[in-house]
């Protein structure tokens, strides 16, 4: 009789293929099946071959290479492919099997998802999983949340294949119920968005200010990666930077056309904190900043119409691209702290116990935004579990309290010489509105009471009074009622 498969994934596309692959090096029989069966048949005759790895023709046959409880690992497109398979595998399973969806689905879907498939007497884990193809083949970071019983089933699996840190604990442990491990990922990806944005923006103001070529930043960046912001994408860009092109001989970066993609998360995080009420601009300016990106067109024509300041600089370069490192660093703290604000907040809203500085450490190694100084906020949450905010951990206080100074001297600068730097002004902006013991809200209150009567509380009467004034003498004394949208 033939051994039954550990776990069988459904799906593959490059991520597919690397996570069988990881698994079954990790000593784990694996099946696999995809809707387009000749890419079956060509994955088990060319980097499967001879692995202990079965290849199906049929959903009939992937279910039946299956070891009880069945664990169905779905890496397809997410939406409705992602139904789809679900609605197919539902006849063929029994009670207590576990479907795991690894896309990057929705995390509401997640939740829709997690009843359907209890209350059908399944288990369904949707979970994120970060790295690329490269870490799905070595070992990505995994954030699984949804049926808690689904959890003894996969955890020697995913903690097996998952990026270990230092002392060997693996990127991967539960991070809670229905939509939990969806949501985690998402604001990773949020903070990724972020990451990449302000990245680039210290790339074009070395380029566009400074003058600096390719190989100049390539040097900048390695020097970078050896510091406090060591991290994978400070080391990626650094050898995107160096990367000459074989055709030109010029520095390959110089040829990619200047409009950025997406696929949504970024986007969903930023819709998540408009839903939250909590502020998460930076993640809000980058998604914006790839819109803008998009209409490539407009803006040359654009660019042959408006005018702005020539950039030119007189300082000291090697002073300024030190300013340049702690305004990057600065902000890249402001951005990872709007993100651990905003699954605060998604915790108290879903009744998810997530573990922050649990999820720091998953985040530590494999994915895409694993930095040196994941380690700090880890430690920051370990002190002190209910932390509000991260720029009140005593690291980040004075992290930033060092770099504030070139922080501005670089926004002045950018701004002076019409270079778009949005995501470092919207970190800026963030951290001093967060500084600051007054905004200008009590304007904006009294604005909206005197055009449309929607009362004000006032500073010197207890919090949860609301009044009303008659701004023009014509408006009565009929209020709004208070309420928030």
């Amino acid at each position: 009789m033939m051994e039954k498969a550990d776990i069988g994934v459904i799906g593959l596309a490059v991520m597919g293929e690397n996570l069988i692959l990881n698994m079954e090096s990790r000593g784990f029989r694996v099946a696999c099946y995809n809707r387009t069966i000749s890419k079956v048949d060509r994955f088990v005759s060319g980097r499967a071959r001879d692995k202990n790895i079965l290849g199906t023709h049929t959903l009939e046959e992937f279910v039946g290479a299956l070891k009880r409880p069945r664990r169905a690992m779905l890496m397809v497109k997410a939406g409705e492919p992602v139904d789809a398979f679900i609605e197919h595998l539902v006849p063929l399973l029994e009670r207590g099997d576990v479907i795991i969806d690894g896309g990057n689905s929705f995390f509401g879907d997640t939740i829709r998802r997690t009843r359907y498939l209890e209350e059908k007497g399944l288990l369904f884990i949707g979970t994120g999983v970060s790295g690329g193809e490269e870490g799905a083949l070595h070992g990505p970071s995994i954030m699984p949340g949804g049926s808690v019983a689904a959890w003894p089933h996969v955890r020697p699996i995913f903690q097996a294949i998952a990026a270990k840190v230092a002392d060997g604990t693996p990127c991967c442990d539960w991070v809670g119920s229905d939509g939990a491990g969806h949501y985690v990922k998402m604001v990773h990806n949020g903070i990724e968005y972020g990451d990449m944005q302000m990245i680039a923006e210290a790339y074009f103001v070395m380029k566009h200010l400074l003058g600096m070529a390719p190989a100049d930043m390539y040097s900048v960046f390695r020097a970078w990666n050896q510091g406090e912001l060591n991290s994978y994408l400070i080391e990626i860009t650094g050898d995107i930077l160096g990367y000459v092109d074989q055709e030109t001989r010029g520095a390959l970066v110089d040829l990619i056309l200047d409009t950025a993609g997406q696929k949504g998360t970024g986007k969903w995080t930023s819709q998540s904190a408009l839903d939250m009420g909590t502020p998460a601009p930076t993640v809000a300016e980058a998604v914006f900043a790839r819109f803008m990106s998009a209409i490539k067109e407009e803006r040359v024509a654009a660019s042959r119409l408006l005018e702005g300041p020539e950039p030119r600089f007189s300082g000291d370069r090697a002073a300024f691209i030190e300013d340049l490192r702690q305004a990057l660093y600065a902000s890249k703290i402001c951005s990872y702290t709007q993100g651990f604000q905003l699954l605060r907040m998604a915790a108290e809203e879903y009744d998810w116990d997530l573990d922050y500085g649990g999820i720091a450490l998953m985040w530590r190694e494999g994915c895409i935004i694993r930095a040196q100084f994941l380690e700090r906020i880890k430690e920051a949450f370990d002190e002190k579990p209910d932390l509000a905010n991260l720029l009140l951990a005593p690291y980040f206080k004075e992290a930033v309290d060092r770099s504030q100074a070139a922080w501005r001297r670089v926004l002045a600068a950018a701004v002076t010489n019409g270079i778009p730097v949005p995501a470092f002004g919207s970190a800026l902006a963030y951290y001093d509105s967060y500084r600051r013991e007054r905004l200008p809200a009590n304007l904006i209150q009294a604005q909206r009471d005197y055009f449309g009567a929607h009362t004000y509380e006032r500073v010197d009467k207890p919090r949860g009074q609301f009044f009303h004034t008659n701004w023009t003498g014509e408006g009565g004394t009929t209020a709004s009622t208070s309420y928030t949208a």
